[in-house]
């Protein structure tokens, strides 16, 4: 039996005879949901942190969008997509929503549900690139805070304002923790992730607190780089013995070992924003060139390497180019001086091409003009001689303790040199008020110009004169602060030291200033502490 539709025929203004032919089926809107054929719904929820006070809004999202869609007349449940601990922004990193796309494409799904505009995704264009591929293929979503059906005729206008709103509001955020982190940087508040730093762990007080199960490793690379082995080979040794990466890997690359050595947190200090996200919407971390302010905080937490080992080890890795260390590069090397030039004593091979191959240290001017005297020296002498003379200097403690106290408070006093800068500022801010005053006088009397200038030209010269000084006057405060903490840090450790039986590589690098060879019966060796060893080959 043939089906007659209910069709209306009218005449149009040029006369033509129009069938108006009524639909059979329209697409999903918010008036045809419950059409006999029963559409097959899916809903999708996110959260995006991890915390636990947001673990209950995920749980409940789910709960309720599976219950919602089955208590539904005409709808199938198909699934609840759900993200969890993910940010709104980059659809890439959701798994779940591009399962849930894949599925709909597949023609799994007819009506995606969704809370709101923001929990879809806050970048826009990912938004509206993804409804219009929907749209595409006849599926619909929902948005229920904002109640927007894409389908629906003003649905992508509407989508495309809350879209813009929900990507405005997540830039508005992002920049409210950006300028918390900075003012916390500007604080001098350190964070790091602890669980991909090798070496420490978060103290009870929220800082960093050495971790000594960790700390052995860094040492060790620290000890091992110093002792001449270069980054490839200490990775290789590393991943040989089966010890983890701070990201838990069990490959050592070259770069994880360079970050470790380069890391000036290791001697207890902080460089803060290294890195900075320059997009919102992509959350991409750039390294800082200087676009934007860093901050150096000293002493912040407990170093697990000395001060003078790191910066030992970070002269080493300049000297190797670009990090890349030369197998030529030694401890050894800058603080070996001739006595004769005060010239730098250098390696160098002889009879490299047969049994008799040797490596020997001299000073690198020896055959030049000035033909110096001075003898040349092993490794293995010098280091033997560095043995003895710390040994001697440890037999000599209690005689030249007594000298500490005086060399710090009194030698290195700064003091007077304080007061002297006080008197300098005190003169200073009088010149800045006079010159003001003067100004003033200039505009309100009539003065000659050329007796303004005169006057103006010496309170100028006299500032900067002045100026000068103290800027001299805060260079030595600051060397004898230096030398000073120098010291004590020598101090401290040198208390801890008893009689050595071999040669270690970061005592040399931590207690020895220079060693200068005069001749094979008067080799000196001076320590960061000022004290002065000679000892014969």
């Amino acid at each position: 039996m043939e089906t007659i539709l209910n069709t209306t025929q009218c005449k149009n203004k040029t006369g033509r005879q129009v069938t108006v032919i009524p639909a059979i089926h329209n697409e999903l809107c918010a008036s045809n949901v419950s059409v006999a054929k029963k559409i097959k719904v899916a809903a999708y929820a996110r959260v995006s942190t991890d915390y636990d006070e947001q673990q209950s809004s995920y749980e409940m999202q789910v709960n309720y969008y599976t219950k919602y869609i089955k208590e539904h007349a005409g709808w199938e449940f198909v699934n609840v997509y759900a993200d969890e601990g993910v940010s709104g922004l980059r659809i890439a990193k959701r798994e779940s929503f591009n399962s849930m796309i894949t599925d709909a494409l597949a023609g799994k799904i007819d009506l995606i549900i969704t809370k709101s505009v923001s929990r879809f995704a806050r970048n826009t264009v990912d938004s509206l690139t993804t409804i219009r591929t929907l749209k595409e293929h006849g599926v619909e979503c929902y948005f229920e805070k904002e109640n927007i059906w894409t389908l629906d005729s003003k649905g992508e206008l509407l989508l495309t304002i809350m879209s813009s709103i929900a990507q405005e509001e997540s830039r508005s955020i992002s920049e409210n923790v950006r300028w918390g982190k900075r003012k916390g940087m500007e604080d001098g508040k350190v964070s790091v992730s602890y669980s991909k730093f090798l070496g420490y762990k978060r103290g009870a007080d929220g800082g960093l607190e050495i971790d000594e199960e960790q700390a052995v490793i860094v040492r060790r690379i620290f000890s091992m780089y110093l002792q001449g082995y270069n980054i490839t080979r200490i990775a290789k040794i590393l991943t040989e013995e089966g010890i983890a990466t701070p990201f838990g890997k069990s490959q050592w690359k070259y770069y994880t070992v360079q970050r470790i050595l380069k890391n000036e947190k290791y001697k207890g200090d902080a460089l803060l924003q290294k890195y900075y996200v320059a997009d919102f919407l992509t959350k991409k971390l750039v390294k800082n060139k200087g676009e934007l302010k860093q901050y150096y905080v000293k002493e912040n937490h407990e170093a697990i390497i000395e001060p003078e080992i790191f910066d030992q080890v970070q002269r080493l890795l300049a000297e190797g180019g670009k990090g890349k260390r030369q197998c030529s590069t030694s401890i050894l090397s800058s603080k070996i001086i001739c006595g004769d030039c005060g010239g730098i004593y250098g390696s160098k091979v002889w009879h490299s091409n047969d049994k008799y191959r040797k490596v020997v240290w001299q000073c690198n001017d020896k055959f030049k003009d000035t033909k110096c005297s001075t003898p040349y020296v092993t490794e293995e002498q010098i280091k033997a001689l560095f043995v003895k003379a710390v040994n001697s200097l440890v037999r000599k403690r209690e005689e030249i303790i007594s000298d500490y106290n005086d060399i710090l408070n009194v030698q290195l006093s700064t003091e007077k040199l304080e007061e002297r800068q006080k008197s300098i500022k005190f003169e200073m801010e009088k010149l800045e008020l006079d010159i003001s005053k003067l100004v003033e006088l200039n505009n309100t009397t009539d003065k000659s110009v050329s007796s303004y200038k005169e006057k103006r030209n010496e309170i100028i010269n006299r500032y900067d004169s002045l100026n000068k000084l103290n800027n001299d006057i805060l260079t030595e405060i600051n060397s004898l602060t230096v030398r000073k903490e120098t010291i004590r840090r020598f101090w401290v450790k040198f208390e801890e030291i008893d009689f050595i039986s071999e040669f270690d590589s970061q005592m040399w690098t931590f207690m020895l200033e220079k060693a200068i060879v005069y001749s094979k019966e008067n080799v000196l060796f001076i320590f960061r502490d000022g004290s002065e060893i000679s000892v014969a080959l």
